[in-house]
């Protein structure tokens, strides 16, 4: 590791719209890790960084220099191709539950270290745990034998698992930098590269319940973290999907595993069915595996492998799955099709019912969140109902409610949007 830079001559650098060469990144994010470099120091140099970007190589360098500061996986004992696959976030984006079964049941493995939910976003780890008895850490040697014995882990991820970008990405929430799409693609793929997975699959979000609103923000995103991948040796791809309104009919944790349940069971909503066959297809094509997701869905092999998944964790799959003391149910004031129904909207609603957290240490009310009785596209008829509302707390739906209020139409016409907007890769 080089010595000797001055971190103020390398602010001056990016400010001024230089090019830092790679001696220079792999020092800075080194002595941040370190804390060599001061918090406002970096905060000059991320917000350096959002004005005037990375060029490629630099981003390649940074993004190295980020998995370089702590470990990477060693997966060369997982005797299948392993597959992993990345969420952006959104509304009721429960696919990680059904999907990391089913290309295990179809004979890829799948390390997926997932996060908590914060904010309008569901996390995975929070729905999982709402299971009684499952449990979110898991040893580097369980990791490895449990791909091998049951051919999926859904976990979280260890402290050391690329610590210089847990370091930015707090020091971003607070300076105003998260939207630099170099800083975020460099976030993603450092972490899931260390992951070791031999293939990615990116479900890059677009809509008003995803992190990128709009289509072209979310492409360039898709493009730079597919460039980092195949740089770093990771057969990478992307698709763009639509997160305009929320994906099922449940956003809250312990109400999306019972729909990813159904969904293993064959039935399910059918944008869930669609995105998570989707996206399975990809990670098999990717690892280099011939074979139908469908097939897996149909003959129940999917679900053998849930509860195999879920068992190895100390969860009890026949378990009953909490429910929250209180509901509310919002009826149509008029008949017609349901035009429109936000994701954020909802996505509000269901954090401020209790399923979702403002701060990293808050806790989340497992059986919190809202179901959608009827979703766009369907007929509605004055009097029916259309949401209901799960708290553990009755003083919690005004405010639930408030969320709600202007985020749904009833009118004439709808028009369908397509789940799957594009594929980078």
């Amino acid at each position: 590791m080089a010595e000797g830079f001055d971190v103020v001559d390398i602010i001056r650098t990016k400010r001024d719209k230089g090019t830092l060469t790679n001696p220079e990144i792999e020092w800075v994010i080194d002595a941040y890790t370190r804390g060599v470099v001061a918090e406002e120091q970096m905060s000059a140099l991320a917000m350096a960084v959002l004005l005037n970007g990375l060029g490629g190589e630099e981003l390649a360098t940074w993004t190295a220099a980020m998995i370089a500061s702590g470990e990477r996986l060693d997966l060369s004992a997982v005797t299948r191709p392993t597959a992993d696959k990345h969420s952006t976030g959104g509304v009721g984006d429960k696919i990680t539950l059904p999907l990391a079964p089913l290309v295990a049941a179809c004979g890829v493995a799948v390390p997926q270290l997932s996060g908590r939910g914060l904010g309008h976003t569901g996390g995975t780890l929070d729905k999982l745990e709402s299971i009684p008895g499952w449990r979110a850490q898991v040893s580097n040697d369980d990791f490895v034998r449990q791909l091998n014995d049951v051919g999926a882990v859904v976990c979280a991820a260890g402290d050391g698992l690329a610590p210089a970008d847990k370091k930015l990405y707090a020091l971003r929430d607070v300076t105003g930098t998260v939207e630099s799409i170099d800083l975020i693609a460099s976030s993603i793929m450092s972490k899931k590269i260390a992951e070791g997975s031999h293939a990615l699959v990116l479900d890059v979000k677009v809509g008003t319940g995803a992190f990128m609103k709009d289509i072209d923000r979310a492409q360039r995103l898709a493009e730079t973290m597919v460039g980092l991948g195949t740089a770093h040796g990771v057969k990478t791809v992307a698709l763009l999907t639509d997160m305009n309104t929320p994906l099922g009919r449940t956003a809250g944790n312990a109400l999306e595993v019972a729909e990813s349940v159904e969904v293993l069971a064959g039935g399910g909503p059918h944008d869930v069915v669609e995105l998570t066959l989707a996206l399975a297809r990809e990670m098999l094509r990717t690892a280099g595996v011939d074979s139908d997701p469908a097939d897996a869905l149909r003959n129940g092999q999917a679900m053998d492998v849930w509860r195999a998944m879920i068992a190895a964790q100390g969860g009890d799959p026949d378990a009953p799955l909490p429910t929250a003391a209180e509901k509310h149910v919002v009826i149509a004031e008029h008949s017609g099709v349901l035009t429109r129904l936000d994701a954020l909207s909802v996505g509000i609603a269901a954090w401020r019912l209790g399923a979702g957290r403002a701060r990293k240490e808050d806790a989340v009310s497992a059986g919190a969140g809202v179901v959608m009785l009827a979703k766009e596209g369907d007929a509605v008829t004055a009097g029916q109902p259309l949401f209901e509302l799960h708290a553990d707390d009755s003083a919690r739906f005004e405010r639930a409610l408030a969320a709600l209020d202007g985020g749904y139409d009833i009118g004439d016409l709808f028009e369908a949007r397509p789940l799957v907007i594009d594929r980078v890769g």
